[in-house]
Order: structure tokens, then sequence, then C-alpha cells
């Protein structure tokens, strides 16, 4: 419900932004300006469908092999301990597990291709427990709230785009990226288990210490790196754990004696299915979201909130990346353009610059995770999975001020 309501929101937000345009300063082109954006907001929706669907149809041929060759299980089996306490309505053997842990490394990893499949892949083992199928059980909300949290520990995008817009030191917003989502994910784990009722036991507390000792570990390696070592290495890292994991499905695949190519091909039918029944939902909320954009509602927030700043006596240097968080949850193509705008507009190596990238890499684009994953399974009762997601992002907003000013300040 609370999805459906920021979806009729952004129209009419959009709607009345463009009124006011037109009674108070005569601009009659705020209409064209805003269909435009809709226009091109759908075709764009169905672009990032279709480029979704040769890396879906790959991914589900993979999970598929990795299914029948018991890595899956393997896998789930591995994290049981943790997962069957935050996932109690999974059973522990059950094929969802698994794809829970490939998803969420590959977020870990900053592989954003490969983790959507294998996050929809768990949606749809999920969704097969379900008793009601258009609404969101307590384990989707979960995932989703972990997905949105966006828990990263090798920002290679982030430091790709600031390599790429000339930053002296491409890599200086890894530390601040990993501390701010670290802590989004650990509020919105904790809030999601109180609201749960789900008992925050040893077992529970001994992962997340684990998990923060493995992120203090990285810190201090990346520390002492230069910036071409720190990019060269992350993107090195995180690309051989992906393809090791390919071939190691594929290997089991092979110790089953599978006809591994065939039950590839099988697993990637399903996957070209799936990219196309999510066509409807991306085409809904990118639409809402280039429509709000381009009324102007966007601009008119971040100056009020910049001027509020500037009247309590604040420092407002952080309010020009703004824009960026607000744009973050929506879309991540938005926030990336944002980011780059930021850069372009200021200097890569300006604090507001360095502030945006952190921005960008502190969360998951949650509009776009929940339209994604909850439209493959049919899901239209999302319950409180937006409210909770949205509170992991500003908690990682927040995040990415404080570490901005700590470290670049």
């Amino acid at each position: 419900m609370v999805l459906n309501y920021i979806w009729i929101g952004f129209l009419l937000v959009a709607f009345l932004m463009a009124a006011g345009r037109t009674l108070l300063y005569g601009d009659l082109d705020i209409w064209s300006t805003i269909m435009n954006a809709s226009f091109s907001q759908a075709a764009f929706a169905f672009e990032v469908s279709l480029g979704l669907t040769g890396v879906l149809t790959f991914w589900m041929g993979i999970m598929r092999v990795g299914e029948r060759a018991g890595a899956i299980s393997a896998m789930a089996r591995l994290i049981s301990p943790l997962f069957s306490r935050l996932f109690p309505g999974i059973p522990k053997d059950h094929p969802a597990m698994g794809a829970i842990f490939m998803n969420i490394s590959a977020n870990m990893l900053g592989l954003d291709n490969a983790a959507t499949p294998m996050g929809l892949r768990a949606m749809q083992e999920m969704q097969s427990l379900n008793e009601q199928k258009d609404t969101a059980t307590d384990a989707m909300i979960m995932f989703l709230v972990l997905n949105s949290s966006g828990l990263c520990l090798i920002p290679v995008s982030i430091m790709m785009y600031r390599a790429q817009g000339g930053a002296s030191n491409p890599s200086d917003v890894f530390l601040p990226i990993l501390v701010a989502t670290a802590i989004a994910t650990l509020v919105g784990l904790i809030a999601l288990c109180v609201r749960q009722r789900i008992r925050m036991d040893r077992v529970i507390w001994s992962w997340l210490g684990g998990i923060a000792a493995v992120v203090g570990l990285i810190a201090w390696l990346f520390s002492g790196m230069s910036a071409e070592e720190t990019q060269r290495w992350s993107t090195f890292a995180a690309n051989m754990i992906l393809f090791s994991v390919i071939v190691g499905i594929v290997l089991a695949g092979m110790r089953k004696r599978l006809r591994v190519y065939d039950v590839f091909i099988e697993g990637a039918k399903e996957g070209f299915h799936t990219a196309v029944g999510i066509i409807p939902y991306l085409v809904a909320i990118l639409v809402a979201i280039g429509m709000f954009r381009a009324s102007g509602a966007l601009d008119a927030f971040t100056g009020a909130v910049e001027r509020l700043v500037g009247l309590c006596g604040f420092d407002t240097r952080w309010v020009g990346a703004l824009p960026t968080m607000l744009m973050k949850p929506l879309s991540g193509s938005g926030s990336c353009a944002m980011m780059l705008d930021v850069m372009h507009a200021n200097g890569p190596d300006a604090f507001v610059s360095r502030l945006a990238g952190a921005v960008r890499g502190s969360t998951d684009t949650t509009f776009y995770i929940l339209a994604v994953y909850f439209g493959s399974v049919g899901i239209s009762r999302t319950r409180y999975a937006a409210g909770y997601a949205l509170l992991a992002d500003i908690t990682g907003a927040v995040a990415a001020i404080g570490c901005a000013y700590l470290f670049f300040d």
C-alpha cells in the first residue's frame, strides 16, 4: 500500500507543480516537458528491461545448474545459522536460502548486474512458499530491506566513475562508503528484527560482529594502497570471486554427471520470461519518477532545504549533494547523473563531489528494487517494505554526510 501512495504522490505533486508554474509564471512549456519526460522514461524502462534480459538469461541458467548440482543447497547450509533466524519462514534446506546468500554476496562485492538475477531467483523461491500470492511475506520484506541498505565492501562502480571524472584519488570515497553502508545495513536489520519480533540472539550478534571484522579488515588492507592499487585490486577481487563461483557451479554439475549445457538452457529460458514480466512495473515507477523530476519539484525542495539550513546557521556545503541523496532511492541512473553533474560543476575533488560519491554508494535504489523484485512475482501488497527500506536509505545518507565531514573536511 505504501508504494501505491508514493506512486500516486509523484504524479499529483508533478501535476500541482506544473499547474503552479503555469498560473504564477505563465510557463506553458512545463506540460510538454513533463509529458516528454514520461515518454523518455517509458522508453528507458523498456531499455533497462531489455538490458536485463541477457544478464538474467545467463544467471538464471547458472542458478539452475547450481540447484541441480546441489551447490545452492550447500551455500544455504553454510549460512543457515544466521539466515534461519532472519528468515524463520523459510526452511533451512530450501533453495531460497542459497539464492539469498548469492544475491547478498554479489551486492557486497559491488556486482549489481550479477546481484539482480540472483535476487529475482530468491524472490521466486520465496514466492513458492507464499500462501497469499499478492502479499509480501516477512521473509521477502527482510530480503528487500537488506538489498536496499546495500552493504557494499568493494564499491567498484563509484571509484570507476570518479576515475573517469578526473579525480586525483578516485578511491578516497572507499572508506566513507564502507562505513555508511555498514551503518545503514545495521540500522535497517535491527529495526526490521524489532518489527518482525525476531530475537537478536548470540548467533545474530556473532555474525554481525564477524561482518564488522571483515569490514575493518578490508578498510585496513586498502587504507595503505594508492588510488590505482585500490581500484585495481578491488576490481580484481570482485570479478575473480564471481568467476570462481561460476566455474565452481559448473564443476559441481559435472561431478553430479549433469548435462550441464542442457540444464543451463532450461534455466536461461526462465530468465527471459522473468525479464519480460517486470516491464510493466518498471514503466510505472520510472515514468512517475521522471514526471516528478521534470516538474521541478525536486529542485524546489532542494532549494528550500538549502535556505532553511542556512537560516539555522549550519554549513550548507552538503546540500549540493542533496539531489543525489533524493534521487538515489528513486533511480540508479538518475542518482548517477546527479553525482556526475555535481562533479562536473564543482570539480571531482571538491567536498560536495566526494560527498555525492559517498551518498551514491551508501545505499541501493529502493524503488527500483521494490518494482523489479516484487513485480517479478506479482506482489501488489508490499506492506511495510517501503517504509523500512527508506529508513535504511535515510540512515545511509546521514551516515555518508557524517563520514564526508570526518574524512574530507
